[in-house]
């Protein structure tokens, strides 16, 4: 049940010897989701160790070049190397233009679907969902149309506690019935409500990520309660003013996302190449939500399983 981040890029529009353009993966239950596709990411893919044919989606948070500039050659790349399974991209209007102009000059020929998906970046909607997983757009306040992205993982079905097996005796069919969420009639007990035989087995895991944005109270409203939140956190407070002129945030602005959503934990990033030392960025930060961390490039974040006792 693996649900896990790996940081591929945390740099804004101008990338450094160390730091590389944006992007995420998100590894759910081994099916490899990612977000956003910065200058490089390809490259980025396989020096973190996920091998690029495994990605299944692409999920674009908005058409600046820093976010979407290393997704034509990795589409190339996973022509080159035979892909046969489609690949999912979602992203903003005009991506779709954007691409089908690549196809025209470069690859003519793919061996492989490309299914795209355009997103409406000022609703909040589900766009994509499997048996374990979906993935809802957050509105966010950018210079260009831009959404964030909240991967969360489904509900759970009902188990049924094993003493409440062995009390009431229940047969096979009561114990489907139990796991539908229904009461069950026990002779000799009456009507035992559901709330008593069941539980589920754990408690959904999420990550939201949030990049490029001024702060934004409904997105922040929409992420409430999120296991590991990133929110671009391009300068340090003191530049509030600057930030509001890019359309972007600070440090403390990321924090207060943080704190107003409940986050279980907040990373930052995409930070401003005039910074030399993000320590002093992750104070700014800490000072407002204790339980930050740096979105460090090659490092994967976790969020372990939350089992609720039998």
């Amino acid at each position: 049940m693996t649900f896990k981040v790996t940081i591929l890029g945390s740099s804004s529009a101008k990338p450094s010897v160390k730091k590389h353009h944006s992007a995420h993966t998100l590894n759910a239950y081994e099916q490899f989701y990612l977000i956003d596709c910065g200058e490089g990411t390809q490259r980025r893919l396989m020096e973190c160790g996920i091998n690029p044919m495994r990605i299944n989606a692409v999920f674009i948070s908005h058409l600046h070049g820093d976010h979407v500039f290393g997704l034509f050659p990795l589409i190339s790349t996973l022509g080159l190397q035979g892909r046969k399974v489609p690949l999912d991209i979602y992203a903003p209007h005009p991506m779709e233009e954007i691409l089908e102009n690549h196809y025209r000059w470069f690859d003519t020929k793919l061996p492989f679907e490309v299914r795209f998906h355009e997103v409406d970046t000022r609703q909040h909607a589900l766009i994509y969902e499997n048996n374990v997983m979906e993935v809802w757009t957050i509105p966010l306040r950018h210079r260009t149309p831009c959404c964030g992205y909240l991967f969360r993982e489904k509900e759970p079905g009902l188990n049924v506690h094993k003493e409440a097996i062995a009390k009431y005796n229940l047969g096979i069919a009561q114990i489907t019935s139990a796991k539908r969420g229904e009461d069950i009639l026990v002779e000799g007990f009456g009507l035992i409500p559901n709330a008593e035989l069941t539980y589920k087995p754990f408690t959904p895991r999420s990550y939201a990520y949030l990049s490029d944005t001024l702060y934004s109270g409904k997105a922040v409203s929409l992420v409430k309660g999120v296991d590991l939140l990133y929110h671009e956190a391009t300068f340090a407070a003191i530049e509030k003013s600057l930030a509001k002129d890019t359309g972007h945030s600070t440090t403390h602005q990321a924090a207060k996302a943080a704190v107003e959503s409940g986050a279980g934990k907040l990373l930052i990033g995409h930070f401003s190449s005039r910074y030399k030392d993000d320590s002093l960025l992750l104070n700014e930060a800490r000072e407002i939500f204790p339980n930050t961390e740096l979105a460090e490039e090659g490092k994967t974040f976790e969020i372990a399983v939350k089992k609720n006792l039998e």
